[in-house]
């Protein structure tokens, strides 16, 4: 298989990667880079970037037509006809030109099985290529402008926002970091479908830097090199947030009289305005505080300085701090979690989803006294500093560039996968995700072998997560993608066909029938124990509490009450999802049913909660696995629900095996 990624912006060239230098040279291309050579590293893959060539005054690295990164991996620089260095602003105006020049280079052959954009200036080139030769089209957004202009009040992004929202309608896979990324910020565009839209972890480097590196830089600049490290990297713009940082340091006497602050703000002396106005603001700001000897505003450095500077900080139990506005995902997070460093974060946008899966700090709001608290926590609570640097030693192992790769591969062999589901399937599983095909590796393992032989199954999960979160976890435990989804408790279908996944519309306005969302919520509110869960856990047709199951039992009366149709569902001790009274795990199996042409005696259910019951009881065969919880004790004794023997994946291969009155299985 051939990739072709597509960046133009910032300086893309072979590391090291002179990060700073320009406004646009960030993160973007440490992920650009780190996915490309893995994808490379794997059999049978040829990958090529493909940028705009430009000359620039410190050298001719840009202007060369190609160049070789790895073996199977080279960057391909296309003339546009304008040889300068432009900024993503500046770009715009060339943009039909570099699309002509790509699709120039592409006629000349080989083309591409699956081009990957960068950025919506990205995907406008590829557009008419991709139509000209089918192509399917992959998008990263990295950085979406609806997002940035709603947290910070920034103007003049309408155009941006216009490029982003074509770009989600055309993308036949759009690839998000976060959670919040990919069921918020993208969703905010009114062409997004969020069918099209995979979470998938970008990777992280282990650090194995010398800490020499980072102390010379720092030389000369503190009083008292050995106190713990305040230490923020990131671009000098307003959006990251970095003047409110040395505010907030200053202002704590803990802070100022224990710790060292550190910004690496990119590389300084440029001519780029914002960058220039930031700089000077945090130089101007640190004679204002009086924090010469405590702080330090390095001038230049290098890639090599960054890796070193993290592990110093974690040597001298520091603590990395990002206190950006918004941040889509945060790749300095997973930087700083490579070096075994803990973390405080913006709470705005994706740091939240890094730092539940990593476990190695805070996420609080950066305009709050709870960042300050979550800082000081870290630094004098030795306890607390050890339990999220070993969460980062212990988790970031788990996420690398070549899992990345994998499941790339996944998304790729899935658009151009054009073949049919199974010719007249005879039966039907429809399976809960958590702790029913999750749990055991060995059993997810075998789980993947009997599904890549059980061709004449219709293979489908109901679960309580979103779709993303869905496919998230799937791919987290190596389980094969279903074909159909049953998400959010059952009120979302989305079916797999030949262009891919499509949300069964049908489904939603039959149970969207009788749907009163607001005035449930208005009554709920008033119910005593009942907490909202976060805003990211409502869906169009769920609600979502924390509550026991008391507190179910009172929001089922105030429902009843008010003569509401809704049905209340309550799981896992703690959650209490509020459905349309027509939908439900049981609903959505019966659809899928009737959408396969599967017979009733040929559909088997299997899970482990209580979100799982009504489909349990309602399925002619059903499957409660070894390690169900005590939710499911109702259902023993009900002769159509076998209590398997096995725990996880391996209980629900336990009930495929028994043999079933009708078609051979």
């Amino acid at each position: 298989m051939r990739i072709l990624h597509i960046a133009l912006g910032g300086l893309l060239k072979a590391p090291p990667i002179p990060y700073g230098l320009t406004e646009d040279t960030g993160g973007h291309i440490g992920y650009v880079l780190g996915a490309a050579r893995a994808q490379a590293a794997l059999p049978g893959i040829s990958v090529e970037i493909v940028t705009r060539r430009f000359r620039t005054p410190t050298g001719d690295a840009h202007a060369q037509p190609r160049e070789r990164i790895v073996p199977g991996l080279d960057i391909v620089r296309l003339d546009d006809g304008d040889d300068r260095y432009l900024s993503k602003e500046a770009l715009t105006a060339r943009l039909p030109f570099i699309a002509a020049a790509l699709e120039r280079w592409l006629a000349a052959g080989p083309r591409p099985d699956v081009i990957h954009a960068h950025f919506a200036d990205a995907a406008f080139v590829a557009r008419a290529s991709c139509d000209r030769w089918d192509i399917p089209l992959i998008y990263t957004a990295h950085s979406l402008a609806i997002d940035k202009r709603d947290a910070g009040g920034c103007g003049g992004l309408d155009a941006r926002i216009e490029a982003e929202g074509e770009a989600l309608q055309r993308a036949d896979a759009v690839i998000a970091s976060s959670r919040d990324e990919a069921e918020r910020q993208i969703m905010l565009y009114p062409g997004a479908r969020q069918e099209r839209v995979h979470r998938v972890m970008p990777g992280i480097e282990p650090n194995r830097a010398s800490t020499a590196r980072g102390a010379a830089l720092l030389h000369g600049h503190l009083a008292e090199p050995a106190r713990p490290m305040v230490l923020a990297v990131a671009r000098p713009v307003r959006k990251k947030n970095l003047l409110a940082l040395v505010d907030l340091f200053a202002g704590s006497r803990t802070l100022a009289n224990r710790a060292n602050l550190v910004i690496l703000a990119g590389q300084h002396g440029g001519a780029e305005a914002e960058a220039v106005a930031v700089q000077r603001s945090l130089r101007e700001a640190l004679d204002r505080h009086g924090l010469q000897g405590r702080a330090a505003l390095p001038p230049r450095h290098e890639h090599a300085d960054v890796a070193s500077l993290y592990r110093l900080a974690a040597e001298r139990r520091g603590v990395f701090v990002n206190p950006a506005l918004t941040e889509p995902f945060g790749l300095t997070l997973l930087e700083a979690a490579g070096a075994g460093l803990p973390v405080v974060a913006t709470s705005h946008g994706g740091p939240r989803d890094i730092l539940g899966l990593i476990g190695h700090g805070i996420a609080a709001d950066p305009s709050t006294p709870d960042f300050t608290d979550a800082i000081e926590h870290l630094l004098l609570s030795r306890e607390a500093w050890d339990e999220a640097a070993s969460a980062a030693q212990r988790n970031t192992p788990a996420w690398t560039w070549d899992r990345y790769a994998r499941r790339h591969l996944e998304i790729c062999r899935d658009l151009l996968d054009r073949r049919p589901l199974a010719v007249a399937p005879a039966r039907l599983l429809v399976s809960d995700i958590d702790n029913t095909l999750t749990g055991s590796h060995e059993a997810a393992r075998r789980f993947g072998q009997w599904r890549s032989s059980a061709r004449n199954w219709i293979y489908a999960v109901a679960t309580g997560r979103s779709l993303t979160e869905a496919r998230f976890v799937l791919s987290q435990w190596n389980l094969p993608e279903p074909d159909a989804f049953a998400t959010s408790v059952g009120t979302e279908i989305y079916l797999r066909g030949p262009g891919g996944l499509r949300i069964d519309d049908a489904f939603s306005d039959a149970i969207g029938v009788g749907w009163r969302p607001q005035a449930l919520r208005s009554h709920l509110a008033r119910v005593a124990g009942l907490r909202e869960q976060p805003a990211i856990e409502f869906r169009a047709f769920k609600l979502s509490y924390f509550g026991n199951a008391l507190t179910a039992e009172r929001a089922r009366r105030a429902i009843a009450r008010e003569g509401l149709e809704a049905r209340v569902v309550f799981s896992h001790g703690n959650l209490i999802d509020v459905l349309p009274q027509r939908a439900g795990k049981a609903a959505a199996m019966r659809r899928l049913a009737e959408v396969f042409g599967i017979e009733e005696r040929a559909v088997l259910a299997a899970g482990d909660s209580g979100n799982d019951i009504d489909m349990l009881r309602a399925a002619h065969r059903a499957v409660a696995v070894a390690n169900a919880s005590e939710e499911l004790r109702a259902l023993r004794g009900r002769p159509n629900v076998l209590h398997a023997s096995a725990a996880h994946a391996a209980g629900v291969l336990e009930a495929i095996a028994l043999p079933y009155p009708g078609r051979a299985a």
